[in-house]
């Protein structure tokens, strides 16, 4: 779109001018998202239409798979290890049995913190029992 509505060329129309209330209402319809998000994205990776359009597109993949735990990707392996305080290989051996969605993967680690505790406690008891028998 152009400041000038009759001039319409292709440099213009690669480039979104955040002055021009048309041309905000014409790319938040275009890219479905508000004006104040258009104006946040524009203000991060800069006035070009094809990097906005980019940025709205990665941001809905992230948003769709936020849940997942990808394996493949060292950077989420990294990311998943620390939050579930675990090791890498626990962590992929827990996405080979339970799945990638992170969620079941946490009540997995959830439900072997709970049976380790179980077992240390019996241990405990053992020993208290011993000692008071000696």
């Amino acid at each position: 779109m152009a400041d000038n509505e009759r001039k319409r060329g292709a440099q213009d129309r690669a480039l979104i001018a955040l002055s021009e209330s048309y041309e905000v209402a014409y790319w938040s319809k275009k890219f479905k998202v508000t004006p104040a998000k258009l104006k946040a994205a524009v203000k991060k990776v800069g006035h070009s239409a094809r990097k906005v359009e980019a940025h709205f597109k990665e941001q809905r993949h992230m948003a769709a798979d936020r849940a997942r735990i990808a394996i493949s990707e060292p950077y989420e392996v990294r990311y998943w290890s620390k939050k579930f305080k675990v090791t890498p290989a626990r962590l992929k051996a827990a996405v080979a049995e339970v799945g990638h969605s992170s969620k079941k993967v946490e009540a997995h680690f959830a439900a072997k913190k709970k049976t380790a505790k179980k077992k240390t406690a019996k241990k405990a008891a053992k020993k208290t029992v011993k000692r008071k028998k000696s």
